[in-house]
């Protein structure tokens, strides 16, 4: 028989990233963990509690991926690099922007990328309450992913955005009139989502510089 190294906390988390990349975070149970790791299920809560623990464990795994970028440059640079590298680790892990937005915990890889963010904003001569709001205004961006209104990840083909364009622009003429504007390849969806992660975040840096040279 096969043997498996000692299953440890660690061990478990990282399988059930594993897990998550391969079938998304609804594959992601205490059965199918066990199977992963060649245990039975009941031997996982010596290391972990509940699956909201996993959750909890698996966002840690995650964000733990993120080097810390030094304030070395000025702050909105450092700021702006940031986020990005935080988007390219997030990108290897789809599932992930879903779990983050449901945890309310802050744990240890949180708080060490959470703090050195706000210690950018400070360094980069942000008051405290200005640093405060701008983190609110960041929002899910400075973790490399956006909350959008709705999904238009979907491609719809030429034809039916003819007659999306055709059917709608006398009842919603501005919605039609973007939807006719924005089509990418002939047809409808598919937006850049690394173009518009970067315009919303030069724009919100944009803004805060000009706070900040004001304060």
């Amino acid at each position: 028989m096969p043997s498996h190294p000692p299953l440890s906390t660690e061990r478990v988390l990282r399988a059930a990233v594993d897990l998550a990349d391969r079938g998304g975070i609804d594959s992601l149970s205490m059965r199918k963990l066990a199977q992963e790791l060649g245990v039975e299920a009941m031997s996982l809560y010596n290391h972990v509690q509940n699956k909201d623990d996993i959750l909890d464990g698996i966002v840690e795994v995650v964000v733990g991926k993120i080097d810390v970028v030094a304030g070395s440059a000025d702050w909105k640079t450092s700021l702006r690099e940031q986020a990005i590298q935080a988007r390219r680790v997030l990108l290897r892990h789809p599932w992930a922007p879903r779990v983050i937005e449901s945890r309310t915990a802050m744990r240890p890889a949180m708080l060490r990328y959470m703090d050195s963010v706000i210690g950018l904003l400070r360094q980069g001569g942000f008051s405290i309450d200005m640093a405060h709001h701008a983190i609110h205004v960041l929002g899910s961006r400075v973790l490399g992913f956006t909350q959008e209104l709705f999904d238009d990840s979907q491609e719809v083909s030429p034809e039916m955005a003819a007659i999306f364009v055709r059917e709608f622009a006398g009842r919603y003429p501005y919605a039609a009139e973007m939807a006719a504007a924005v089509r990418h390849d002939a047809g409808l969806g598919g937006c850049d989502d690394d173009f518009e992660f970067e315009f919303g975040l030069e724009l919100i840096l944009d803004g805060l510089e000009r706070l900040r040279e004001r304060a």
